[in-house]
């Protein structure tokens, strides 16, 4: 948080300073220069100094006072606190914020030839595209916006538009979707640019949170379930399974996947469900009890349930035509690969009735019910009846009241689970 550049306002020697003094990540410092004063640009500094030491509500109070402030042919000045309350509203993981008002401030200062703090607004877009798992479209905007990005400067480090520290964070975002595209040769190699971009703008909270980011490279991501056993694997783990040729039923995104297609059942969860049960059993059948009770939660395989299930498992088969077959056998069902040579089951390292809820809280970020109802793609009242169960088995936490309430956990540091979260993901 706080690499947006606030600067340009009446810069006397106070404002300079302070303004130099947030670029390289000194915000008491910035208020030490500012503190007392309540004119526009040193309620703008106040603001952004305030939000990198922590306390949001008040940072985001400070901004929108800054923004009235200024007068009416200061248009650069009100967009850029725009995009600095923005960037607090995700680093608050307050995602009701209105885009169109960040792509409106983000406009005027491309006309006004602010190309920078333009460039960091859109790079804020991304983010948020990003957190709610719209992949396709924060690849796009990244597009975009890369030409710009990435332009070498004398030091190797910069670019046109952007400083280091917001090289920094252009090249997390980057590393950020090439995780969940599992690229992860691309995500490397954008972490040590990100890295090298980092110390270069000597912030230390920027240095720790790529050197977070890299350590998710490292740790357990998913568990792989075959031939009986479970074990946990990381993302390099996972991306090369994907490469494999095997027949993966993937429990992280609720789909099934071989070399050449995908097919989702994210939509279909008793589908999912008996595929799922298949999977971990191949290359031996499933009785059909166990296949009613894993798919109904009907513990008695009566005759209805036996039709119902024949019913399904005909909807499957015909699902996954291209992939498997189905075949009935004395006391049940099996899959019976057609191209690939094993089965597979990838499923989230810890399983819980709200583990979706606990992979986005996993980033040890605060969140508000509304975000994380936006980002799994349900809503607010099925996110916030998940936290108040989560909460009663201590598993979270939350802070503030009424609309400034948010949850959050510590990370767990055995294992990371967001990353492998599509989106909307169905919540039980």
């Amino acid at each position: 948080m706080g690499v947006t550049n606030v600067a340009g306002f009446r810069m006397d020697p106070p404002i300079a300073a302070a303004a130099r003094a947030l670029a390289a990540g000194d915000p008491l410092g910035a208020l030490n220069r500012v503190a007392l004063r309540d004119d526009a640009p040193g309620l703008a500094l106040r603001g952004v100094a305030v939000a990198q030491l922590g306390d949001l509500a008040r940072a985001k109070a400070l901004l929108r006072r800054a923004a009235r402030a200024f007068g009416p042919a200061e248009t650069v000045a009100r967009a850029r606190c725009i995009v600095a309350e923005a960037e607090i509203a995700l680093a608050s993981r307050d995602l009701r914020w209105s885009a169109k008002a960040l792509e409106g401030a983000r406009a005027t200062l491309e006309r006004h030839g602010d190309r920078m703090n333009a460039s960091y607004a859109r790079l804020l877009e991304v983010r948020r595209l990003l957190l709610i798992g719209r992949l396709d479209e924060a690849e796009r905007a990244m597009a975009a916006l890369g030409p710009r990005a990435t332009r070498a400067t004398r030091d190797g480090l910069g670019a046109t538009s952007f400083p280091a520290a917001s090289r920094a964070a252009y090249e997390l975002v980057a590393a950020g979707i090439a995780i969940r595209r599992l690229r992860m040769k691309a995500a490397r190699a954008a972490l040590t640019r990100a890295q090298r971009a980092a110390r270069h703008a000597r912030v230390p909270a920027l240095t720790a949170e790529v050197e977070r980011a890299q350590l998710a490279l490292h740790t357990p991501a998913a568990r792989l379930i075959a031939d009986g056993e479970a074990r946990l694997i990381t993302l390099e783990d996972v991306e090369a399974l994907m490469g494999s040729g095997a027949l993966v039923v993937d429990a992280c995104r609720y789909a099934v996947r071989d070399a050449r297609t995908a097919v989702s059942l994210a939509r279909r969860p008793v589908l999912f469900a008996l595929a799922r049960t298949l999977g971990e059993a191949w290359p031996q059948d499933v009785p059909r009890g166990a296949l009613v009770a894993r798919a109904f939660g009907w513990g008695v395989a009566d005759e209805s349930y036996r039709a119902r299930l024949r019913v399904e498992v005909g909807r499957l088969r015909r699902a996954l035509r291209a992939q498997a077959d189905i075949r009935a056998t004395a006391r049940g069902f099996a899959l019976v690969p057609r191209r690939a040579r094993e089965v597979v089951v990838l499923a989230r390292p810890v399983e819980d009735e709200h583990a979706a809820v606990l992979a986005l809280l996993a980033d040890g970020e605060p969140w508000s019910s509304s975000a994380l109802a936006l980002a799994l793609g349900t809503s607010q009242r099925t996110a916030q009846r998940a936290l108040d169960a989560l909460a009663a088995a201590g598993k979270v936490q939350s802070f503030g009241r009424g609309r400034a309430r948010r949850w959050m956990t510590p990370p767990g540091p055995e294992f990371t689970t967001a990353l492998l979260l599509p989106a909307p993901l169905p919540v039980g």
